[in-house]
Parts: C-alpha cells; structure tokens; sequence
C-alpha cells in the first residue's frame, strides 16, 4: 500500500515515528512531496525546533518516498481547504492509495475516491495495519515508547503518550 503522509502527522514526533517505523518495517510505502516537508519544518521551526536534519534523515531512510508534484496539477484540483490541494496532488502523481491525515474533513471521501485515493485517519489505519502484522507494529509502538520516556527523562504511560498523540484506539489496545 502507498500512503501519502500529510505534514500534520510528520510533526509531532511521535505519530510520525510510529508510522515512519511501521513503514521501515515493510507495512506501507510512505510518500511526500517537498512542499509537505517544507510545511513540517515550518510547524517545528513554530515550536522553537528546526528539523532540517530529522527531514534528511527521513529523505535518505526512504529513497523515492518525495513526490514531485507539477503546479498545473495542484490547481486543477477542489477541496474545501485550498491549501490542500497539493496534498492530493502530490498522492496522485505518487499513485497513493490513501492520504494518512488528522485533517479527514479537509479531504472528503468522495472527492478522493474519484482519484482512487481514500483519506485515512493515522489511528485508524495504525489499527488496520495491527490487524495484519499485530508484532511488527506492536515493536514498533513500544520502541517510539522507550525512545519517549529517555526522552522525557522519566516514565510515561504508553496509553497516555498515545492518546496525547490522538491515536486513542492504539494506546486502548496496546496501553
């Protein structure tokens, strides 16, 4: 399955640790363009962080994950959010499967099936995908745990952590 990850589930860390290992380990082939890293870093940089190095790391982890979207295709396009429209121009010219999103009401259902892409939200298909491969994304759950609590520099509930990240579902089944 091809997912494109939209920037509001690339920052925060955490989601986007969790679905970035889940896709390390085979489950899904992530996609991005430059404009969705561009809007990432711009989120963290509000935040007081700069995540140019982060988004290296993650542009050299997945080898053709960017997506190179044409200006003529993004205007093209409607949705209620205009802004968003290079989102799912971006996972068409990656012939995404689905766009994995907070932001479900910004990309209508309908609108996306005509393009052959479905608008996921991250907890509901992080729960699709432990449906399939319940250790891979289990392991991959508590290793983002740990690598957060040495973090923090002190325990933090695993469910907690995960409803704070708004995958609710996952910290029920896993915390």
């Amino acid at each position: 399955m091809r997912c494109l990850l939209d920037a509001c589930v690339l920052y925060p860390t955490i989601v986007r640790e969790v679905l970035t290992g889940v896709a390390a380990e085979g489950a899904f082939t992530p996609l991005w363009s430059p404009r969705i890293l561009e809007e990432w870093r711009r989120a963290a940089l509000r935040h007081g962080e700069d995540d140019r190095v982060t988004i290296t790391l993650l542009e050299d982890r997945f080898r053709g994950a960017s997506v190179d979207v044409p200006e003529e295709a993004v205007a093209d396009l409607s949705l209620p959010d205009n802004n968003d429209r290079h989102v799912l121009a971006a996972a068409i010219a990656g012939r995404a499967d689905a766009i994995i999103t907070f932001n479900l009401k910004d990309f209508p259902g309908r609108t996306l099936a005509r393009y052959g892409v479905q608008p996921l939200h991250p907890d509901a298909f992080l729960w699709s995908l432990h449906g399939e491969a319940p250790e891979q994304v289990a392991r991959v759950i508590h290793d983002t745990h740990a690598r957060a609590e040495a973090a923090y520099g002190q325990p933090y509930p695993l469910r907690k952590m995960l409803k704070r990240s708004h995958l609710p579902r996952m910290g029920k089944l896993l915390g």
